[in-house]
This record gives structure tokens, C-alpha cells and sequence, in this order.
């Protein structure tokens, strides 16, 4: 499969990443293969992480997806929105614990399903969860140095643009681009926020700006791999005019009670290596490629093999609010699993490295002393660089 990793410098093409979609046995061992080849032709046998802390800012949505557990309406337990003392509490402590991220996550403009969700933001001096979150964003930043990294759904382009000045990046996962998501008994049926064009119109928009981004795949949610591949080349199509997705992610879907999706299979490790090579061929050497490593905690040494170059946020304060039943690995651990295989493991900010160090305009003034005071000369995460 040598050839495959050439492809004229261009990546696979739609009909060869469909057709790799479906390997099994010695040719899946030949397309990890490939991939890992490419991978570390770009990247050498680095791989990263980014000590983070998960702030879930409100646990409103308007959209009902169905593998979501995050999710609360009015009147369950845990509804609502963090106060900037509760925000502020989560990010110091954060920052305690050598945290340089700060994670957002938050449901989609659930002011406009609930007005009980209006009447919680007036109080906070807001109209809309974007703005509460741009203040939010400001305050974690000015306060305690940890760079934000808000994952806020769907957005118009003036509210990525005042995220903008306050993150080190942003993300929103396409999970899959189908418009056959949103048929009758599929999983965005009920997620006005998941419109195919919507969420492109924001890589877009965070394009225009030169706004780092993360977006990725969410594979056996029902899609065909004909619909996978399509999401990946939307994905290159954006970055090759932009270069600004500075990752995207394999992510597993993982069957959980209380969903609507309680039934589904979860996607097998099979598919997951198979999208994870077949991403890195179309997507080239150059992209980071992460799988959340809380989701395949035996597969550590497969995912490597298969062409990922990033594990994503860690924390050693916060659970994954989205996928509470999975505990993150201890890091050491994690570097040691790495070790074990062939691979350095590197701590990284929100902003990756060839983001500060080899790309201009992907760091604006208002973030330029944040950044310097965490990064090292090569754009890796500096030891110690908080203040007490």
C-alpha cells in the first residue's frame, strides 16, 4: 500500500477511501501500516496531550441527539448554568493541578426551547449562551492563564468572532455530514443545531479568521462509510483553502443507559482503527489525528499503529461530562503504554505547536502573551508556566 501514501501528495480519493473503509485482516494490517508510515514521515514518533479541565458551562440544549447523556432539561438534576464563581473555582483548580487548557462544553442556544434557560442567562447580565460564554472565556483567561477551548455547537460568525479574542481554539465535531442523520428514528431527528450546512458554515467562518479548529467524526451513530468518507474529504476540502483545522478527531460511539441509543452496538475496534487509517491517508501526514483514549483504554497500542498523533484533553481534576462511565487514563500510565510501542508522549496546549511556531496569524495580540508565557521554544507546553 506504499502507493497509498503518495496518492500525488494529495490524499486518497473518495472511491480508494471507501473501498479501504472495508478492510479486514492482512489488508487492514497493511492499511494501518500505511498510515502509520505517512504519520511518521510528518510527525516523526511523537505523540501528544493536553492537560486540561473540563468546565460544562450549562447543561441546557435544545437539540435531543441520540447518544447524548449530557444533556438536562429544566427541573432534572444538574440543570443549569455554572455562576462565574463556580467557573472560576473549576479553572483554579485546574490550574493546581499543572492544567493549561480550559474546556468549555455547553448545549446549543437552549434560550431559545427554554425559557427557563432565558430567564437563568437575564440573570447573568446575558441574552444568549454565546455571550455568557465569550465572558466566561475572557475571565478564566485573564484570571488564571489557562487558555480556553470552547466546544459551543453552532454559532453565527460575530459570536466565533468574539470567541475568537478570548480562546486558543475551538471546536465543533460534524460527527457525520449526512443529511440522512436528521431522517425520522436517526440520531439528530430531533437536533436543529446538527444541519449539515450549519455546522460547515462554521468551519468556515472560524477559517476566514485563522481560528485553530477541532472537528471529527462520531463513527456507529448509523452512517455508511460512504457517508464517513464524505465527512473526511469535506473536511481536507476546508482545510486545504483555510489551514486552520489543526485536528480532527476518530471518536467511538459508545452505548450508555438512558439514551435513545441504549440498544445500538458500539462501534468495534475493527471500525475504529479502519476510520482512523483511512482518515490519515485522506487527511495527510501533516494533520493531528486523535482518538479520545478514555473510550479504548485496551487499544492504546492499535490506535498508535493505526495513525493517530494525539490523545486529545486529559484531566487530572474533571471527568469527561460526556462520557462520565469513562475514566481518563493516568498520564504517566498513558506514557508508558506509548513508551512500550515506540513513542515519546509530549504534553501540548490548545493551540498546537506548529500553530504558534511555523504558522503566522493563528495567534492573535490579545492571546500572543498567554501563549508565550505557556509554550516552549518549540511550541510544546512549557513545565511549570502558571503562576501559583
Amino acid at each position: 500500500m506504499k502507493s497509498l501514501t503518495q496518492a500525488n501528495g494529495e490524499g486518497l480519493e473518495r472511491t480508494q477511501a471507501i473501498g479501504l473503509m472495508k478492510a479486514e485482516g492482512a489488508q487492514l494490517l497493511e492499511l494501518m501500516h500505511a498510515a502509520a508510515e505517512l504519520r511518521e514521515g510528518a510527525k516523526g514518533r511523537v505523540v501528544t496531550y493536553s492537560r486540561k479541565v473540563f468546565i460544562p458551562l450549562t447543561t441546557y440544549c435544545r437539540d435531543d441527539c441520540g447518544y447524548c447523556t449530557f444533556k438536562r432539561d429544566p427541573g432534572q438534576p444538574g440543570a443549569g448554568y455554572l455562576s462565574p464563581g463556580e467557573v472560576l473555582e473549576i479553572a483554579r483548580r485546574g490550574r493546581e493541578q499543572g492544567c493549561k487548557e480550559a474546556l468549555f462544553s455547553l448545549g446549543d442556544k437552549p434560550e431559545l426551547r427554554f425559557p427557563e434557560a432565558a430567564a437563568a442567562l437575564g440573570r447573568l447580565g446575558h441574552r444568549t449562551t454565546a455571550g455568557y460564554l465569550a465572558e466566561m472565556c475572557r475571565l478564566v483567561l485573564d484570571e488564571t492563564g489557562l487558555l480556553p477551548h470552547p466546544n459551543p455547537g453552532t454559532l453565527s460568525r460575530k459570536e466565533i468572532g468574539a470567541l475568537r479574542q478570548a480562546s486558543g481554539s475551538m471546536g465543533v465535531m460534524l460527527e457525520n455530514l449526512s443529511p440522512r442523520m436528521q431522517h425520522p428514528g436517526m440520531p439528530h431527528e430531533h437536533a436543529p443545531d446538527k444541519k449539515p450546512g450549519a455546522r460547515l458554515a462554521n468551519l468556515r467562518f472560524a477559517g476566514e479568521m485563522r481560528f485553530p479548529f477541532t472537528t471529527g467524526l462520531l463513527i456507529g451513530i448509523g452512517e455508511t462509510v460512504e457517508e464517513r468518507v464524505d465527512t473526511l474529504c469535506k473536511i481536507r476540502e476546508i482545510h486545504r483553502r483555510y489551514g486552520h483545522i489543526q485536528e480532527v478527531i476518530i471518536q467511538n460511539f459508545r452505548a450508555k443507559p438512558g439514551i435513545p441509543m441504549a440498544d445500538t452496538p458500539d462501534a468495534t475496534l475493527t471500525d475504529l482503527l479502519r476510520t482512523i487509517a483511512v482518515a490519515r491517508l485522506v487527511l495527510g501526514g501533516d494533520m493531528n489525528i486523535q482518538a479520545p483514549p478514555n473510550l479504548s483504554p485496551e487499544a492504546y497500542p492499535m490506535l498508535l499503529l493505526a495513525g493517530i498523533n494525539d490523545w486529545g484533553g486529559i484531566s487530572p481534576v474533571t471527568p469527561d461530562h460526556i462520557n462520565p462511565e469513562a475514566p481518563w487514563p493516568q498520564i504517566e500510565e498513558l506514557a508508558r503504554r506509548c513508551a512500550e510501542v515506540g513513542y515519546t508522549l509530549r504534553e501540548r496546549l490548545t493551540v498546537y505547536p506548529e500553530y504558534i511556531t511555523q504558522k503566522e496569524g493563528f495567534v492573535p495580540a490579545a492571546l500572543q502573551a498567554p501563549v508565550a508565557r505557556l509554550a516552549d521554544s518549540e511550541g510544546y507546553a512549557r513545565a511549570s508556566s502558571l503562576p501559583a
